[in-house]
Protein backbone atom coordinates (compact mmCIF):
# COMPACT_ATOMS: atom_id res chain seq x y z
CA UNK A 1 0.00 0.00 0.00
CA UNK A 2 0.88 3.36 -0.87
CA UNK A 3 2.75 5.67 2.01
CA UNK A 4 1.10 8.34 0.47
CA UNK A 5 -2.56 7.28 1.67
CA UNK A 6 -1.31 6.15 5.10
CA UNK A 7 0.19 9.72 5.41
CA UNK A 8 -3.08 11.56 4.48
CA UNK A 9 -5.51 9.78 6.66
CA UNK A 10 -2.72 10.90 9.80
CA UNK A 11 -3.04 14.07 8.42
CA UNK A 12 -6.85 13.89 8.20
CA UNK A 13 -7.01 12.24 11.97
CA UNK A 14 -4.66 15.39 13.14
CA UNK A 15 -6.96 17.32 11.68
CA UNK A 16 -10.93 17.00 12.42
CA UNK A 17 -13.42 19.46 11.76
CA UNK A 18 -17.27 18.95 13.30
CA UNK A 19 -19.99 18.31 11.01
CA UNK A 20 -21.10 21.02 8.14
CA UNK A 21 -17.32 23.08 8.61
CA UNK A 22 -15.15 20.28 7.13
CA UNK A 23 -13.76 23.11 5.09
CA UNK A 24 -10.34 22.43 5.41
CA UNK A 25 -10.65 18.63 5.24
CA UNK A 26 -12.19 18.83 1.97
CA UNK A 27 -9.75 20.91 0.90
CA UNK A 28 -7.08 18.33 1.94
CA UNK A 29 -8.87 15.35 -0.42
CA UNK A 30 -9.42 17.67 -3.15
CA UNK A 31 -4.97 18.69 -3.55
CA UNK A 32 -4.30 14.91 -2.32
CA UNK A 33 -6.63 14.07 -5.63
CA UNK A 34 -5.45 16.74 -7.57
CA UNK A 35 -1.59 15.83 -6.66
CA UNK A 36 -1.92 12.09 -8.02
CA UNK A 37 -4.52 11.52 -10.47
CA UNK A 38 -6.15 15.10 -11.45
CA UNK A 39 -10.06 15.03 -12.89
CA UNK A 40 -13.03 16.89 -12.93
CA UNK A 41 -13.99 17.48 -9.05
CA UNK A 42 -17.46 19.15 -7.76
CA UNK A 43 -17.17 21.03 -4.98
CA UNK A 44 -19.34 22.09 -1.72
CA UNK A 45 -21.97 19.65 -2.30
CA UNK A 46 -24.81 19.55 0.08
CA UNK A 47 -22.51 22.00 1.92
CA UNK A 48 -18.55 21.58 2.01
CA UNK A 49 -18.79 18.07 0.53
CA UNK A 50 -16.80 17.05 -2.77
CA UNK A 51 -17.43 14.82 -5.35
CA UNK A 52 -14.01 13.58 -7.94
CA UNK A 53 -15.47 12.02 -11.12
CA UNK A 54 -13.63 9.97 -13.48
CA UNK A 55 -15.97 10.18 -16.84
CA UNK A 56 -14.35 7.21 -19.07
CA UNK A 57 -15.04 7.84 -23.31
CA UNK A 58 -17.85 6.26 -23.63
CA UNK A 59 -21.95 6.01 -21.71
CA UNK A 60 -22.15 3.04 -19.25
CA UNK A 61 -22.74 2.77 -15.29
CA UNK A 62 -22.34 4.86 -12.98
CA UNK A 63 -20.87 4.07 -9.33
CA UNK A 64 -20.21 6.27 -6.56
CA UNK A 65 -18.51 5.33 -3.88
CA UNK A 66 -18.89 7.37 -0.62
CA UNK A 67 -17.10 8.26 2.34
CA UNK A 68 -17.92 10.75 5.28
CA UNK A 69 -15.95 14.07 6.06
CA UNK A 70 -16.42 14.87 9.43
CA UNK A 71 -15.07 14.21 12.82
CA UNK A 72 -16.73 14.41 16.35
CA UNK A 73 -17.15 16.40 19.72
CA UNK A 74 -14.71 14.46 21.52
CA UNK A 75 -11.34 15.04 23.14
CA UNK A 76 -8.58 12.39 22.12
CA UNK A 77 -6.82 10.76 24.82
CA UNK A 78 -4.25 8.92 22.46
CA UNK A 79 -0.53 10.57 22.38
CA UNK A 80 0.67 9.29 19.23
CA UNK A 81 2.42 11.79 16.47
CA UNK A 82 -0.78 12.47 14.43
CA UNK A 83 -3.56 12.82 17.67
CA UNK A 84 -5.93 15.44 17.02
CA UNK A 85 -4.41 19.08 17.05
CA UNK A 86 -8.30 20.43 17.81
CA UNK A 87 -9.38 20.50 21.15
CA UNK A 88 -12.65 18.90 21.86
CA UNK A 89 -12.59 17.27 18.45
CA UNK A 90 -10.90 13.99 16.93
CA UNK A 91 -11.94 11.04 14.48
CA UNK A 92 -13.13 9.01 16.63
CA UNK A 93 -15.48 7.04 14.21
CA UNK A 94 -13.14 5.95 11.54
CA UNK A 95 -14.29 8.85 8.71
CA UNK A 96 -10.47 9.77 8.44
CA UNK A 97 -9.62 5.97 7.48
CA UNK A 98 -12.57 6.01 5.37
CA UNK A 99 -11.66 8.83 3.47
CA UNK A 100 -7.88 7.33 3.04
CA UNK A 101 -9.40 3.97 1.44
CA UNK A 102 -11.70 6.02 -0.79
CA UNK A 103 -8.92 8.50 -1.61
CA UNK A 104 -6.75 5.29 -2.49
CA UNK A 105 -8.81 4.32 -5.12
CA UNK A 106 -7.20 6.99 -7.40
CA UNK A 107 -4.14 5.14 -7.49
CA UNK A 108 -5.95 2.08 -8.98
CA UNK A 109 -7.94 4.38 -11.22
CA UNK A 110 -5.43 5.72 -12.87
CA UNK A 111 -4.11 2.19 -14.60
CA UNK A 112 -7.61 0.87 -15.24
CA UNK A 113 -8.59 0.74 -18.80
CA UNK A 114 -12.34 0.90 -18.57
CA UNK A 115 -14.17 2.38 -21.96
CA UNK A 116 -17.28 2.87 -20.19
CA UNK A 117 -18.91 4.16 -17.55
CA UNK A 118 -18.73 6.63 -14.75
CA UNK A 119 -16.92 6.79 -11.29
CA UNK A 120 -17.40 9.13 -8.88
CA UNK A 121 -15.38 9.03 -5.51
CA UNK A 122 -17.85 11.00 -2.91
CA UNK A 123 -16.84 12.69 0.36
CA UNK A 124 -19.89 13.37 1.88
CA UNK A 125 -20.50 16.09 4.73
CA UNK A 126 -22.17 16.17 8.59
CA UNK A 127 -22.44 11.97 8.60
CA UNK A 128 -22.70 12.13 12.07
CA UNK A 129 -25.86 14.87 12.58
CA UNK A 130 -27.64 13.32 9.79
CA UNK A 131 -27.68 15.60 7.32
CA UNK A 132 -25.51 15.72 5.09
CA UNK A 133 -26.32 12.61 2.64
CA UNK A 134 -29.66 14.44 2.51
CA UNK A 135 -28.37 17.59 1.54
CA UNK A 136 -26.25 15.50 -0.65
CA UNK A 137 -29.12 14.07 -2.56
CA UNK A 138 -31.10 17.30 -3.08
CA UNK A 139 -28.06 19.20 -4.52
CA UNK A 140 -29.36 19.53 -8.31
CA UNK A 141 -25.19 18.64 -9.17
CA UNK A 142 -25.14 15.11 -7.31
CA UNK A 143 -29.04 14.53 -8.87
CA UNK A 144 -27.57 15.10 -12.45
CA UNK A 145 -24.96 12.66 -11.99
CA UNK A 146 -27.56 10.01 -12.20
CA UNK A 147 -25.63 7.34 -10.72
CA UNK A 148 -26.58 4.43 -11.11
CA UNK A 149 -25.40 2.65 -8.18
CA UNK A 150 -23.81 3.95 -4.10
CA UNK A 151 -21.24 1.58 -2.17
CA UNK A 152 -20.00 2.46 1.50
CA UNK A 153 -18.25 0.76 4.23
CA UNK A 154 -18.33 1.20 7.76
CA UNK A 155 -15.14 0.29 9.99
CA UNK A 156 -16.65 -2.46 13.22
CA UNK A 157 -14.29 -2.50 15.48
CA UNK A 158 -14.52 -6.19 17.81
CA UNK A 159 -14.27 -7.50 14.85
CA UNK A 160 -11.58 -9.49 13.37
CA UNK A 161 -9.48 -7.60 11.09
CA UNK A 162 -10.16 -7.53 7.84
CA UNK A 163 -13.39 -9.40 7.91
CA UNK A 164 -16.01 -8.52 5.85
CA UNK A 165 -19.63 -8.16 7.63
CA UNK A 166 -22.39 -8.50 5.15
CA UNK A 167 -26.31 -8.09 6.07
CA UNK A 168 -28.77 -9.04 3.53
CA UNK A 169 -31.85 -6.67 4.31
CA UNK A 170 -29.81 -3.82 5.47
CA UNK A 171 -26.67 -2.13 7.47
CA UNK A 172 -28.35 0.26 10.35
CA UNK A 173 -31.08 1.27 12.56
CA UNK A 174 -33.80 3.61 11.37
CA UNK A 175 -32.83 6.05 14.39
CA UNK A 176 -35.34 9.25 15.30
CA UNK A 177 -34.27 11.31 18.27
CA UNK A 178 -36.78 13.46 20.00
CA UNK A 179 -37.44 16.06 22.87
CA UNK A 180 -40.93 15.99 25.41
CA UNK A 181 -41.40 19.26 26.97
CA UNK A 182 -43.79 19.51 29.44
CA UNK A 183 -45.15 22.78 31.41
CA UNK A 184 -47.13 23.05 34.55
CA UNK A 185 -47.03 25.69 37.36
CA UNK A 186 -44.66 27.01 39.71
CA UNK A 187 -45.12 27.25 43.02
CA UNK A 188 -43.23 27.46 46.49
CA UNK A 189 -42.01 24.39 47.35
CA UNK A 190 -43.57 24.55 50.95
CA UNK A 191 -47.27 24.25 49.29
CA UNK A 192 -46.62 22.35 45.63
CA UNK A 193 -50.60 22.15 45.87
CA UNK A 194 -50.61 25.87 44.54
CA UNK A 195 -48.88 24.47 41.48
CA UNK A 196 -48.55 21.83 39.15
CA UNK A 197 -45.05 19.76 39.34
CA UNK A 198 -44.62 18.09 36.15
CA UNK A 199 -41.97 15.38 38.33
CA UNK A 200 -45.11 12.11 38.50
CA UNK A 201 -45.84 12.83 34.76
CA UNK A 202 -42.82 12.61 33.68
CA UNK A 203 -41.98 9.27 35.92
CA UNK A 204 -45.01 7.45 34.45
CA UNK A 205 -43.71 8.93 30.54
CA UNK A 206 -40.43 7.17 31.19
CA UNK A 207 -42.05 3.95 32.62
CA UNK A 208 -44.83 3.87 29.71
CA UNK A 209 -42.11 5.13 27.06
CA UNK A 210 -40.41 1.80 28.20
CA UNK A 211 -43.11 -0.61 27.29
CA UNK A 212 -43.34 -0.08 23.96
CA UNK A 213 -39.56 -1.71 23.70
CA UNK A 214 -39.11 -4.84 21.97
CA UNK A 215 -34.95 -5.03 22.85
CA UNK A 216 -34.38 -8.30 20.79
CA UNK A 217 -32.96 -7.51 17.45
CA UNK A 218 -34.08 -10.57 15.86
CA UNK A 219 -37.69 -9.26 16.30
CA UNK A 220 -38.87 -7.37 12.93
CA UNK A 221 -40.54 -4.94 15.34
CA UNK A 222 -37.43 -4.23 17.57
CA UNK A 223 -37.53 -1.09 19.05
CA UNK A 224 -35.19 0.10 21.66
CA UNK A 225 -36.38 3.91 23.39
CA UNK A 226 -33.64 5.17 25.22
CA UNK A 227 -33.67 8.37 27.26
CA UNK A 228 -30.46 10.20 27.06
CA UNK A 229 -31.13 13.56 29.11
CA UNK A 230 -33.72 14.54 31.50
CA UNK A 231 -33.74 18.34 32.95
CA UNK A 232 -36.87 19.72 35.44
CA UNK A 233 -37.11 22.91 37.07
CA UNK A 234 -33.98 24.78 38.54
CA UNK A 235 -32.08 23.70 41.71
CA UNK A 236 -33.42 26.01 43.77
CA UNK A 237 -35.41 24.28 47.01
CA UNK A 238 -38.07 26.77 47.80
CA UNK A 239 -39.28 26.37 44.09
CA UNK A 240 -41.54 23.69 42.97
CA UNK A 241 -41.05 23.94 39.19
CA UNK A 242 -43.18 24.13 36.49
CA UNK A 243 -40.95 22.69 33.66
CA UNK A 244 -39.02 19.64 32.41
CA UNK A 245 -37.82 18.13 28.59
CA UNK A 246 -37.13 14.61 28.62
CA UNK A 247 -34.41 13.95 25.82
CA UNK A 248 -34.94 10.07 23.64
CA UNK A 249 -33.83 8.60 20.79
CA UNK A 250 -35.81 5.87 19.44
CA UNK A 251 -34.00 3.03 16.88
CA UNK A 252 -36.18 0.56 14.70
CA UNK A 253 -35.56 -1.55 11.86
CA UNK A 254 -37.52 0.04 9.73
CA UNK A 255 -39.96 3.36 8.95
CA UNK A 256 -43.08 1.87 8.88
CA UNK A 257 -42.46 0.55 12.75
CA UNK A 258 -40.78 4.14 13.50
CA UNK A 259 -43.62 5.73 12.60
CA UNK A 260 -46.28 3.78 14.01
CA UNK A 261 -44.19 4.39 17.04
CA UNK A 262 -44.15 8.31 16.91
CA UNK A 263 -47.98 7.88 16.95
CA UNK A 264 -47.83 6.15 19.87
CA UNK A 265 -45.88 8.20 21.78
CA UNK A 266 -47.52 11.19 21.10
CA UNK A 267 -50.64 9.76 22.32
CA UNK A 268 -49.28 8.50 25.34
CA UNK A 269 -47.88 11.57 26.10
CA UNK A 270 -50.99 13.56 25.36
CA UNK A 271 -52.89 11.13 27.72
CA UNK A 272 -50.59 11.31 30.96
CA UNK A 273 -50.11 15.17 30.43
CA UNK A 274 -53.99 15.73 30.16
CA UNK A 275 -53.95 13.76 33.76
CA UNK A 276 -51.85 15.81 34.97
CA UNK A 277 -53.07 19.16 33.60
CA UNK A 278 -50.17 19.62 31.80
CA UNK A 279 -49.38 21.22 28.39
CA UNK A 280 -46.80 19.10 26.50
CA UNK A 281 -45.01 19.58 22.82
CA UNK A 282 -42.99 17.20 21.40
CA UNK A 283 -39.75 18.24 18.55
CA UNK A 284 -38.60 15.76 16.78
CA UNK A 285 -34.94 15.84 15.84
CA UNK A 286 -31.75 14.47 14.49
CA UNK A 287 -33.15 11.46 11.83
CA UNK A 288 -31.20 8.84 10.40
CA UNK A 289 -33.37 6.64 8.07
CA UNK A 290 -32.84 2.68 8.09
CA UNK A 291 -29.98 2.19 5.52
CA UNK A 292 -31.32 -0.73 3.73
CA UNK A 293 -28.99 -2.94 1.19
CA UNK A 294 -29.82 -3.79 -2.34
CA UNK A 295 -30.14 -7.16 -3.27
CA UNK A 296 -28.31 -6.77 -6.51
CA UNK A 297 -25.81 -4.45 -4.87
CA UNK A 298 -25.17 -6.45 -1.46
CA UNK A 299 -24.72 -9.36 -4.44
CA UNK A 300 -21.55 -7.82 -5.86
CA UNK A 301 -20.13 -6.88 -1.99
CA UNK A 302 -20.35 -10.68 -1.77
CA UNK A 303 -18.80 -11.78 -4.80
CA UNK A 304 -15.92 -8.68 -4.47
CA UNK A 305 -15.35 -10.62 -0.30
CA UNK A 306 -15.44 -14.06 -1.77
CA UNK A 307 -13.26 -13.68 -5.00
CA UNK A 308 -10.28 -12.18 -2.46
CA UNK A 309 -10.43 -14.76 0.10
CA UNK A 310 -11.87 -12.48 2.83
CA UNK A 311 -13.55 -13.88 6.29
CA UNK A 312 -17.46 -13.22 5.86
CA UNK A 313 -19.40 -12.64 8.74
CA UNK A 314 -23.05 -12.54 7.83
CA UNK A 315 -25.04 -10.80 10.50
CA UNK A 316 -29.14 -11.94 10.78
CA UNK A 317 -29.91 -8.52 11.35
CA UNK A 318 -28.75 -4.50 11.17
CA UNK A 319 -26.56 -2.76 13.77
CA UNK A 320 -27.98 -0.75 15.97
CA UNK A 321 -26.35 2.99 15.27
CA UNK A 322 -27.71 5.45 13.17
CA UNK A 323 -25.75 5.77 9.37
CA UNK A 324 -27.44 8.71 6.97
CA UNK A 325 -26.26 6.57 4.58
CA UNK A 326 -29.81 5.57 4.79
CA UNK A 327 -31.12 8.36 2.69
CA UNK A 328 -28.96 7.09 -0.14
CA UNK A 329 -30.85 3.78 0.04
CA UNK A 330 -34.28 5.74 -0.52
CA UNK A 331 -33.16 6.97 -3.89
CA UNK A 332 -30.29 4.80 -5.32
CA UNK A 333 -29.18 1.21 -5.46
CA UNK A 334 -27.24 0.94 -2.34
CA UNK A 335 -25.31 -1.32 -0.30
CA UNK A 336 -23.72 -0.70 3.09
CA UNK A 337 -20.86 -3.43 4.91
CA UNK A 338 -19.08 -3.80 7.37
CA UNK A 339 -14.90 -4.25 7.90
CA UNK A 340 -13.40 -5.71 10.63
CA UNK A 341 -11.37 -3.22 12.44
CA UNK A 342 -10.00 -5.81 14.96
CA UNK A 343 -10.90 -7.60 18.46
CA UNK A 344 -8.46 -5.28 20.60
CA UNK A 345 -9.90 -2.23 18.99
CA UNK A 346 -11.36 0.48 20.97
CA UNK A 347 -15.08 0.78 19.88
CA UNK A 348 -16.51 3.51 18.10
CA UNK A 349 -16.76 7.23 19.67
CA UNK A 350 -14.51 5.85 22.38
CA UNK A 351 -11.86 8.83 23.55
CA UNK A 352 -9.03 6.31 22.97
CA UNK A 353 -9.98 4.78 19.41
CA UNK A 354 -8.16 5.06 16.05
CA UNK A 355 -8.20 3.80 12.89
CA UNK A 356 -6.31 0.60 11.78
CA UNK A 357 -4.00 1.32 9.11
CA UNK A 358 -3.72 -1.78 7.84
CA UNK A 359 -7.67 -2.49 6.74
CA UNK A 360 -7.33 0.26 4.30
CA UNK A 361 -5.82 -1.76 1.79
CA UNK A 362 -8.66 -4.16 2.58
CA UNK A 363 -11.11 -1.43 1.57
CA UNK A 364 -9.49 -0.37 -1.50
CA UNK A 365 -9.56 -3.93 -2.49
CA UNK A 366 -13.59 -4.63 -1.90
CA UNK A 367 -14.28 -1.14 -3.48
CA UNK A 368 -11.59 -2.21 -6.81
CA UNK A 369 -13.58 -5.78 -7.14
CA UNK A 370 -16.69 -4.43 -6.90
CA UNK A 371 -16.10 -1.39 -9.46
CA UNK A 372 -14.81 -4.47 -11.52
CA UNK A 373 -16.96 -6.80 -11.63
CA UNK A 374 -19.91 -3.52 -12.31
CA UNK A 375 -17.79 -2.29 -15.36
CA UNK A 376 -16.79 -5.42 -17.05
CA UNK A 377 -20.79 -6.90 -17.29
Amino acid sequence: MKEEIIKLRRELHANPELSCFEHETAKRIQRFIKKHNPTHIVENLGGTGLAAIYRLPNKGKSITIRCELDALPIQEENQFDHKSKKKGISHKCGHDGHMAIVSGLIFWLKNQSFNAGEIILLFQPAEENGKGANLVIKDERFKNLKTDFVFALHNIPKEPLHNIIIMKNGFSAEVQSFIIRVKGKKSHAAEPENGINPALAISKIISTLSTLEVIKPEDKNFTLITPVHINMGQIAYGISPENAALHYTMRTWNRERATTLKAQIELLVQKICQLHKLTFEIEWLEYFPAATNNIESNNYVLKAAKENNFKITERPYPFKFGEDFGWFSREYKTAMFGLGAGIKTPALHNSDYDFPDEIIKTGITMFTSIISTIMNE
